[in-house]
């Protein structure tokens, strides 16, 4: 899954590493990186410019919550539990089908984070004699230290409950989009821990490599079965995952410390 991520990069990066013709300096956000459900993010879509008459998509850095809200939705309500959206279903699940046959984005990260429960904490668990098991957080990012693309959708939700000149009244929301994780070796991995991403957690963001960045922005593109072929996990070895303090499991935690890699786990996590 994908429940926590670091956005490091600024927007001016942003524009530059993925081609933005059109963002508003005004709407843009600080470096985040300890990002949770129901933030404001950055996410990379192309579409139509709101008024200009021209029907041409542009491509555009804009700010979303995360937890997507389906446009037939009555209510906001269950959008913390829509941050992620399985490749293998989104075509067809009724909350996704019509964002992803018009409304895909990117979401730009560094990496994301995913914890671990100890071999010794997990055999205690397992025999009853610890209800809360510790867990140690890893750094999943690039090995050669290139964007995180995480693909993902958008929506726009109404709220009736407020006149259409109310700054509130429409909500832009998003998902990432998850696949299963790598089986095979990380590309860097850590001295004592995980071998590869599938020992981490059984699913993680599905990053889309820059070659199929164009296809799937395209909002022209909406064949199914072709889009679903963008869904394919990069070549394994690209990432390398890491051991990072405890601090980042509380979301009122900020900064680029917490990215800082550990010579060893805080917690027992040898496998």
């Amino acid at each position: 899954m994908c429940g926590r991520y670091a956005a490091g990069r600024g927007p001016e990066e942003l524009v530059g590493l993925f081609g933005v013709q059109k963002w508003e300096p005004e709407e843009t956000l600080a470096p985040d990186y300890n990002v949770a459900p129901t933030k404001q993010v950055h996410v990379i879509l192309e579409r139509p410019l709101k008024d200009s008459g021209d029907p041409a998509p542009v491509r555009q850095l804009r700010t979303v919550k995360w937890g997507l809200v389906p446009s037939w939705a009555k209510s906001p309500e269950g959008a913390a539990r829509m941050i992620n959206a399985r490749a293998e279903t989104v075509h067809e699940k009724p909350s996704f089908r019509r964002a992803f046959a018009a409304r895909r984005c990117i979401v730009p990260a560094d990496g994301y984070f995913e914890w671990v429960t100890g071999a010794e904490e997990r055999e205690l668990e397992e025999k009853g004699r610890k209800k809360r098991p510790r867990k140690q957080p890893y750094f999943v990012t690039p090995a050669d230290g290139s964007v995180f693309a995480m693909a993902g959708l958008y929506e726009f939700w109404r709220d009736r409950t407020l006149p259409d000149d109310h700054p509130l009244a429409w909500w832009a929301t998003c998902t990432v989009i998850t696949t299963e994780a790598e089986t095979g070796p990380l590309g860097v991995a850590p001295a004592d821990g995980p071998r590869t991403l599938a020992e981490i957690h059984p699913r993680m963001p599905l990053m889309l490599t820059p070659d199929r960045w164009d296809e799937w922005l395209d909002p022209a593109h909406t064949d199914p079965a072709g889009l679903r072929s963008l869904l394919v996990p990069p070549p394994e070895g690209l990432m390398r995952a890491y051991p990072v303090a405890t601090a980042v499991s509380n979301v009122r935690n900020n900064g680029p410390e917490l990215l800082t890699e550990l010579e060893a786990p805080e917690e027992s996590t040898l496998f």
